[in-house]
């Protein structure tokens, strides 16, 4: 497993357990506050209990997104994400995708466990933009399945469009050779994946594949345990 999530951690931050104390006023105009927009929307047309945001929201004043932070929080989705992880997300793919260092190390760290023995890679959430980019940094890799999880990689504007190799006239490079059998797994209720699939951007070849995770729609161990996660990890590992 590639581990990058120290390279998120504030500057000096000392706490050994959970997330940095970030609290609204963290949150930074642009992609931070669009992308917290975008989670509101979507929680609002996934879920009866979140009320929708007024079509003039400006999420750029502090006050809006202190309404976005509450009305996410009272969400199914979030409702057992404290406040400050839901800042610390924010942070997280800003950071990836603003600070060409991070994006780099973070990149690297995923190359650096892709071996020629490596047959499937898995990746979740934020974690599948790292996966997409490593793989397409390494052409000659010998990986038969990439398998993403819960994946924001067809988010336009705000994830799509800035990934690294940049699109090509709408579409996504093709993060392998032709033979990479790629699935992508996804919740119809899961918040973080706006985009369910991901053939609209990629290609027909990418298998999308739909699950039911409840009430834990973007969970890790959901989507891991899930009969059709495993069927393309084992696709992957038979040559298939």
């Amino acid at each position: 497993m590639a581990f990058y999530g120290d390279l998120f951690r504030p500057p000096g931050e000392l706490l050994a357990v959970g997330d940095p104390l970030y609290s609204a006023e963290d949150v930074r105009p642009g992609l931070e506050q669009e992308l917290l927009l975008a989670w509101w929307r979507q929680a609002s047309a996934v879920d009866d209990g979140v009320p929708p945001p007024d079509a003039d929201t400006l999420v750029r004043v502090p006050r809006s997104v202190q309404t976005a932070l509450r009305a996410l929080s009272r969400s199914r989705f979030f409702a057992r994400v404290a406040l400050r992880a839901l800042v610390f997300d924010l942070k997280q793919v800003s950071g990836y995708l603003l600070d060409p260092r991070l994006r780099q190390e973070a990149r690297a760290l995923v190359a650096a466990s892709v071996t020629p023995e490596t047959r499937v890679v898995v990746a979740h959430s934020l974690g599948s933009v790292v996966a997409y980019e490593a793989l397409c940094a390494l052409p000659d890799h010998q990986v038969r399945a990439l398998v993403t999880l819960g994946s924001p990689l067809g988010i336009r504007n705000l994830i799509f469009d800035r990934l690294d190799p940049t699109p090509r006239t709408g579409r996504g490079v093709w993060p392998g050779p032709d033979t990479l059998a790629w699935t992508n797994v996804v919740d119809r209720g899961d918040v973080v994946a706006l985009e369910k699939d991901l053939r609209i951007r990629f290609g027909d070849r990418v298998s999308n594949a739909v699950v039911h995770n409840g009430a834990h729609a973007h969970d890790a161990t959901a989507y891991l345990t899930d009969p059709l996660t495993g069927q393309a990890i084992r696709g992957g590992l038979n040559g298939r």
